[in-house]
């Protein structure tokens, strides 16, 4: 029996095949997986941990696919999807979210309980997981700064809790943690007014639909914020607003975003990124570092 066969038989209905990866990616692009399963219990996610370490397959964890370009020639392996679990509770001045949940939904539940805290991470379109995995973040606001604690498996299936305090984090990055699956969070925030929560959420918002070429797909900042200074000022000033490869151009709206304005491939758009780190660092001298992860074979 191949490991496929084990997946279908353990997962049924959810498990996929040859499973398009531009539906689960905000960019809209890339290949197939080879093998796309929604695992839901810590069962689940043992079976899948312990097949792929039998069979030597490569395994992914994927939540709203929103800081991923997947290559036009697919994944193989099993690509976990965390969708499925999306439970959110509120107690008191507590949030636990399962880490296929929103983030943005948890900041929508913060704000409507009157909890302050999360309010500027509102429209953020990635899954909780995610957020905590990269410590994401805007508008001043990163999940780090509310985080308590999150649940996790290791490799082997061994669950764990991890605290907050015992994490180095920093801007869009935790380490230490590239070996566990997210499971949950636990946000800690303070009682806040009811009236300014929905209305800072309500402007954030607004900012967005604003400042960001939301019409287009795309999967938000390219690169990483430089050293006392913008990706976004860079590449404008670098002249390359506007810049396309293909289907995929620096968005006019906003130089940060890559956009697929026009069927792109996973290509396009990687072709796109590394000429406009060039552009800036001939222009500036500034090494630009990706803030996007990259799956699958772009040579």
């Amino acid at each position: 029996m191949d490991y496929k066969q084990e997946l279908k038989a353990f997962f049924g209905e959810n498990c996929l095949f040859d499973e398009p990866m531009a539906r689960h990616t905000t960019y809209r692009a890339g290949g197939n997986a080879e093998a796309y399963v929604y695992p839901q219990t810590r069962e689940d996610w043992s079976f899948v941990l312990k097949l792929a370490e039998a069979e030597n397959v490569p395994l992914r964890i994927i939540g709203f696919g929103s800081n991923i370009l997947v290559s036009g020639k697919g994944i193989g392996g099993i690509t976990c999807s965390t969708k499925r679990m999306n439970h959110v509770s509120v107690d008191g001045d507590s949030i636990r979210a399962e880490a296929g949940a929103a983030l943005d939904k948890v900041s929508e539940l913060a704000c409507e309980a009157g909890l302050a805290g999360m309010d500027k991470l509102s429209g953020i379109p990635g899954s909780v997981g995610g957020a905590v995995y990269m410590n994401a973040g805007a508008f001043g606001q990163e999940t780090f700064d509310c985080l308590e604690y999150f649940d996790v498996i290791d490799l082997q299936g061994r669950p764990a809790t991890i605290l907050k305090s015992g994490v180095k984090y920093a801007y869009r990055k935790v380490e230490g943690i590239e070996n566990c699956i997210i499971l949950s969070a636990g946000f800690k925030l303070q009682k806040g007014d009811f009236t300014q929560l929905i209305e800072s959420r309500n402007t954030v918002l607004h900012k967005r639909l604003e400042k960001q070429p939301l019409e287009f797909p795309s999967a938000g900042s390219v690169f990483k914020r430089p050293l006392n200074d913008y990706a976004s000022r860079l590449i404008d000033d670098t002249g390359l607003r506007g810049l396309s490869v293909g289907g995929a151009k620096v968005s006019e709206k906003h130089a940060g975003f890559i956009v697929n304005f026009n069927h792109a491939t996973a290509e396009d758009i990687k072709t796109l990124m590394d000429l406009v780190r060039q552009k800036v660092k001939e222009k500036h001298g500034v090494e630009l570092e990706l803030e996007q992860i990259l799956w699958g074979n772009f040579d």
